[in-house]
């Protein structure tokens, strides 16, 4: 029997080729998201141009629509990349099984943790929220409300059961969602208010220090 090269095998040899092709498209798509989020953040949807984009990622804007043929296609995957981030996050609130205060706390530290490390995508979402949610009202109805739901549903066992004080879950979440998310939103007025140039990472550590007070003090069931 004739031995059989690799190579001779319809398609085999150029998999790994064809594997490489998909991961530095991948990388490609991600580097141009990471430029495009932050020009939405300064300028808005409206002012925010595909050929400014194209040439703030160093590449032609015909290259650049190979890739999102509209602008409307990359706004939504920078707004499909920040609402993963955030319902990850959010995951770990439905979790009855461990104690509600970690759970916050945790969840809080989340929440910080990516005003901190992303304020643009912070900021993107908040001015399609502003702007009455236009372009993206359906993604985050679709995808937010089922967790939110199951968020809040774990939040009413632990109430039934006493593990937390009687109170409006709805209501608490979106308190913690205001909070966290102002110290990437606002998080220039903050500095202004310290007389800094930006906000310091004790400044987030302070923060969480008092939000999580605040939202444990809140959540404390009565003895």
């Amino acid at each position: 029997m004739p031995e059989v090269k690799l190579n001779m095998v319809p398609g085999l040899a150029a998999a790994p080729k064809v594997k490489r092709r998909v991961i530095n498209r991948d990388k490609l798509e991600a580097d141009i998201a990471a430029v495009a989020v932050r020009m939405f953040a300064e300028c808005g949807y409206e002012g925010t141009s595909i050929a400014a984009i194209a040439e703030a990622a160093d590449m032609s804007k015909q290259n650049l629509m190979y890739y999102y043929p509209t602008k409307q296609a990359l706004y939504q995957r920078v707004l499909d990349d920040v609402l993963d981030d955030w319902l990850q996050r959010m995951e770990s609130l439905a979790d009855e099984e461990h104690e509600p205060g970690e759970v916050l706390r945790a969840y809080i530290q989340a929440k910080l943790r990516f005003s901190r490390e992303q304020p643009w995508a912070s900021k993107v979402y908040a001015m399609e929220i502003i702007s009455g949610a236009q372009l993206y009202g359906e993604q985050i109805k679709s995808r937010v409300v089922p967790l939110l739901r199951k968020d809040i549903d774990v939040f009413e066992k632990w109430i039934a059961a006493g593990r937390i004080a009687p109170l409006n879950a709805t209501h608490l979440i979106f308190m913690i969602w205001a909070m966290t998310q102002s110290y990437a939103d606002f998080s220039a007025q903050m500095a202004l208010v310290l007389d800094k140039k930006q906000l310091t990472r004790k400044d987030y550590d302070d923060g969480e220090a008092t939000i999580v007070r605040m939202v444990l003090a809140t959540i404390s069931a009565p003895g």
